[in-house]
């Protein structure tokens, strides 16, 4: 058996031109070196039924034998204060903050310090291994400590403070319930002996949700906190419980106040990694490992659900312990892309044999895109990057309690599918939960992703695989171009193309990269949606970090989690997320289908309909009998409708004009609708009795002579290649291609109220 994980790494940047330097970021825990070699991936599926695995080699730099070392994976997210003098003022001191903890009983944790584990000096405000609110403070080779008698509730805000009196030589801790109800209430406090005077450690960082291993304003931490953390205070004074709470329910303290220290505002600068200090001492900080912002704090009143509307109810942040953004290892190969180079999927392959009992091979996958305004196609093939990040290393099918009778078979863990469940410090998928149970929203490319790559799980990356191999198999000259430089640059990305094909499930899109869509259809463009469930979740992209995508699950459609109430507004834009359906823009108003159903017993054939026989899409249907089933064969299923598929619904937006030209509207018990097309529950909403869940065929024309041609399932990618490509899906594809790269306009079409009365009539 292939070992695919004993070398991982990464591409730095995801996405590169000619002429622009990619760096790979390798490690291995049980191998001194590897045999690299670049190649151009034509596809990534390894089913022995298709094409196989099939690259080219185009030789490069690179090549050859690669040192390798061991770079570990440091998760969990907090925030970093450098040094300062403020933060060495000998005598008294007091911290507090608000409080919403997640995993209480998951082992000791840190909320605010300033203390260096190596030599155990400083202070510490925490909570032990069974949850009690603990202070520690330690110097001159010894410490003090007091803990609460009550733990703290798991999800229920208080206010916590800590004092270090200098002068009574006391310190004393205090909770208090925002909610003191009976059963909700685990206020009290307790003190303990402290130090008469202190000199604090110098060259130590302030890590608030953790503390520092070492010395340097940049230390590795430890004993990471899961929960928010809503306006922490740091006084040099020995304030009372009591009185610390009312200063932090200040929104914006005084900063002429001579004790204070320092008064974090999570609320400003939500989108950006910087925490800000509102004192005079302006002792911002630097958050580590991207931790979830715009999340509801503890005067969270319910009267908004978009924090730019009130930021001042969102000054809380969600710190995870195993939040993970950037692997942070150093690159161990780097190339310059040539510029005679082919856009492209790309992958760093990595053999070995010495020191593993299996063959490794393993790859590092990134796309090389043309020179940004400089096109070398008519026709462009859009990577959906921000699908491939939201699945990101998921682990969906090893958590779900019913990821069994979901799939309708027994689960086959690979390779990679035990790695992942041993090594959760890879950072999961949005699609999966965090170890305290909140859902993950943000996702990044700066760390190893097993399942977008060769070998790699069979969906997505290697489904959309199928239509490169198509491609190069018919000869057809085409770009690769990313979506988030969609999202970045807008229609001009997608102007130059007459032709832009998505692929197999472009499922998540941000605003820009919904309105470039719709700006190059309306300008002419021709645009081949060959998947299903594409355009459903709105996200946004990190205004600064590359290749950085959050997305909020709501309360709405197909989901794995929900997020708290009040947390549906994307941190990094302030924007809604959710369904575009949800955001008014259906996905049928952009491509004629919109998602509808999952269905993972098998794939089904789609039946022609009657528009398949109307004379004006005769260039379409060329060469096929429209009296035989269309697609009763492929990879995924045995079918080309499966997976997940969409429909033609007029009442979301569907074109009036559209042809609806074929169905898969039998597909049996298997066919779970979607969560949103059921507003009521009853017997008869499987697919095997309920016509609304089906796969569709459609194709329309739009403005300046521009047409969209739409087929409705994941599964029709990797119908293309059977019996060697000769084929119904291969050949109705390619006839759509070849007209669509065809600049003669189309038109001709009936009037929007005909089309209307035949698509209503033509409804199953």
């Amino acid at each position: 058996m292939t070992d695919t994980t004993a070398v991982l790494g990464y591409a730095w940047p995801l996405v590169v031109s000619p002429g622009e330097e990619v760096a790979f970021h390798l490690s291995s825990a049980t191998l001194g070196g590897a045999e690299a070699t670049l190649l151009r991936v034509r596809c990534a599926d390894p089913d022995p039924d298709g094409p196989g695995l099939r690259f080219e080699q185009p030789g490069c730099p690179v090549d050859g034998p690669v040192a390798l070392r061991n770079q570990p994976l440091r998760p969990g997210s907090c925030a970093i204060v450098p040094d300062a003098p403020a933060l060495n003022r000998a005598g008294s001191l007091s911290v507090g903050c608000f409080l919403f903890p997640t995993a209480p009983l998951a082992g000791p944790q840190t909320i605010i310090s300033r203390w260096r584990e190596d030599t155990g000096e400083g202070w510490r405000l925490g909570l032990d291994a069974e949850g009690h609110l603990e202070f520690t403070v330690g110097g001159t080779g010894r410490q003090w400590r007091a803990a609460a008698q009550l733990p703290l509730i798991e999800r229920e805000w208080a206010f916590v403070s800590a004092t270090l009196d200098a002068e009574a030589g006391k310190i004393s801790i205090a909770q208090i319930s925002l909610d003191p109800q009976a059963g909700r209430d685990s206020s009290g406090m307790a003190e303990g002996e402290g130090p008469r005077g202190l000199t604090w450690p110098e060259a130590t960082a302030l890590v608030i949700a953790a503390h520092a291993l070492e010395a340097g304003d940049v230390p590795r931490t430890a004993g990471h906190f899961d929960g928010k953390i809503d306006r922490p205070r740091l006084y040099g004074a020995a304030l009372d419980a009591v009185s610390l709470r009312a200063l932090a329910e200040t929104v914006t303290p005084a900063p002429a106040d001579p004790a204070l220290i320092a008064a974090w505002d999570f609320s400003r600068d939500i989108p950006t990694g910087t925490v800000r200090d509102l004192s005079a001492n302006r002792l911002d900080g630097t958050l580590r490992q991207l931790p979830m912002r715009a999340v509801t704090g503890a005067n969270w009143d319910g009267r908004t659900v978009q924090w730019t509307e009130a930021p001042e109810l969102y000054g809380a942040i969600h710190f995870h312990s195993d939040d993970m953004h950037d692997a942070g290892w150093s690159p161990d190969l780097r190339l310059i892309i040539p510029e005679d180079w082919r856009s492209g999927f790309y992958a760093l392959r990595l053999r070995a044999r010495e020191g593993s009992d299996d063959p490794v091979e393993s790859f590092v996958a990134f796309f090389v895109r043309p020179p940004l305004g400089r096109p070398r196609s008519k026709l462009a093939f859009v990577a959906s990057t921000a699908t491939f990040l939201a699945y990101a290393n998921s682990a969906l099918r090893l958590d779900q309690v019913h990821a069994e009778a979901m799939l309708e078979g027994v689960i086959t863990l690979s390779r990679d599918d035990v790695y992942l469940q041993e090594h959760r410090e890879l950072g999961l998928s949005t699609y999966d939960t965090h170890s305290d149970g909140s859902g993950w929203c943000y996702s990044s490319a700066k760390r190893p992703i097993l399942n977008m790559r060769p070998r790699g799980a069979t969906f997505n990356y290697g489904n959309d695989t199928h239509i490169i191999d198509w491609l190069e198999q018919i000869g057809q000259d085409h770009d690769i171009i990313a979506d988030d430089d969609i999202h970045r640059h807008g229609a001009q990305a997608l102007a130059p193309y007459r032709c832009v094909i998505t692929g197999s499930h472009p499922e998540y899109f941000s605003r820009q990269m919904i309105e470039a869509f719709d700006s190059y259809q309306r300008g002419g463009g021709r645009h081949m949606y060959l998947g299903g469930n594409g355009f459903y979740w709105r996200i946004g992209w990190h205004p600064a970090q590359p290749h950085t995508m959050e997305i909020r699950r709501g309360m709405n459609g197909l989901r794995t989690w929900e997020g708290e109430a009040g947390e549906n507004a994307l941190s990094f834009t302030g924007e809604p997320s959710g369904l575009w359906r949800s955001n008014g823009r259906p996905p049928q108003r952009l491509v004629g289908v919109g998602f509808d159903a999952q269905v993972f017993t098998r794939s089904y054939p789609y039946r022609w309909l009657e528009a398949a026989r109307d004379p004006r899409i005769a260039w379409a249907v060329e060469g096929l009998d429209l009296d035989a089933p269309l697609g009763n064969f492929g990879l995924r299923g045995g079918g080309a409708a499966g997976l997940e598929v969409d429909r033609v619904e007029p009442t979301l937006g569907s074109p009036p004009h559209l042809l609806w030209l074929a169905t898969a509207d039998r597909l049996d018990y298997g066919g779970v609708p979607t969560l949103e097309e059921l507003r009521t529950l009853h017997r008869g909403t499987m697919g095997d009795q309920n016509a609304q869940v089906r796969a569709d065929i459609a194709f329309f024309p739009t403005a300046r002579g521009g047409a969209v041609f739409s087929t409705g399932s994941i599964a029709w990618a990797c119908a293309l290649s059977c019996s060697g490509y000769d084929n119904s899906v291969s050949r109705l594809t390619g006839n759509v291609l070849r007209r669509f790269l065809d600049p003669t306009p189309f038109g001709g079409f009936a009037s929007p109220v005909e089309a209307r009365r035949r698509a209503i009539r033509h409804l199953p």
